[in-house]
């Protein structure tokens, strides 16, 4: 299976990330495409995905939120891949991720062409969640291969967390207004990585949101790196995504590094957001 393939080559690379994280948490002196300051891990893990995820004969391009262009190897499926999500986090010592997402289309693109999506957990434990053909899988990254841990997850009925971005002065009066609403009801949680914050969100239900800020009204979340990928593997799991209009997947950008404001989460929790 051509999509697992792609899988794989991402679990047999984890090991290497997470060996090489100690000895690379230096910046580089260089920016990504979207300005946020790179770490010297950040470059090694983009290259070394780049390399591997190209060797096969079912990928035929890949674009990376390190890099300014795509890269191609003739046809085939598009990678989209935050090599390190959460970067900033390895300073701390806190969670930082792998976000992948797989397009039957060329990029950028409207979400609705992603056929699979996975993400890498550099946890206590490594673990992968993937999300192909309707169903979220769980598993322990254990020497690089897949190990099941969790079949056909959907969120839990009962959401019992929360956890936003931004800073509050930042957040639009619509928003505040929301955060307010679900305060007294849940338990915060906001690790500055979105994949360990959306991984709360898949195993104990609830809302996680990186909203429209004031001073940055399209959000600060990469649609086709970030954004579609966890709204992918959310909405497989039998929640909702929005940009606070629209299903995250619904979303087009313009351009590979396009930014927008992200709310994944139960459906009853969007729901309401989407109705304020």
């Amino acid at each position: 299976n051509m999509i697992e393939d792609i899988f794989n080559i991402i679990a047999k690379s984890a090991p290497s990330i997470r060996h090489e994280l100690s000895t690379r948490r230096g910046s580089s002196n260089t920016q990504n495409p979207t300005g946020d300051s790179q770490l010297a891990a950040d470059i090694w893990a983009d290259n070394l995905f780049a390399e591997k995820i190209l060797e096969l004969d079912s990928v035929g391009l890949y674009a990376s939120e390190e890099r300014e262009n795509v890269l191609t190897s003739g046809d085939g499926f598009s990678v989209a891949i935050d090599p390190l999500d959460g970067s900033s986090n390895l300073l701390s010592n806190n969670m930082i991720g792998t976000i992948v997402g797989v397009y039957d289309s060329i990029l950028p693109t409207s979400g609705r062409n992603l056929i699979a999506a996975a993400y890498v957990l550099y946890g206590p434990i490594t673990t992968m969640v993937t999300a192909y053909s309707g169903s979220v899988n769980e598993y322990v990254v254990d020497q690089g291969n897949l190990r099941p841990l969790r079949k056909g997850i959907t969120l839990p009925k009962k959401p019992q967390l929360y956890g936003f971005g931004g800073t509050e002065n930042d957040w639009t009066p619509k928003f505040k207004k929301y955060a307010e609403s679900i305060r007294n009801e849940f338990k915060p949680r906001y690790g500055g990585s979105l994949i360990s914050d959306v991984n709360q969100i898949l195993t104990y239900g609830g809302i996680f949101a990186y909203p429209a800020l004031i001073s940055s009204p399209t959000g600060k979340l990469r649609t086709l790196f970030e954004a579609h990928p966890v709204a992918y593997i959310i909405e497989t799991a039998g929640g909702l995504s929005s940009n606070g209009d629209v299903s995250l997947l619904d979303l087009s950008p313009e351009n590979l590094h396009d930014r927008t404001p992200l709310y994944v989460g139960n459906k009853t929790l969007i729901e309401e957001l989407s109705n304020l």
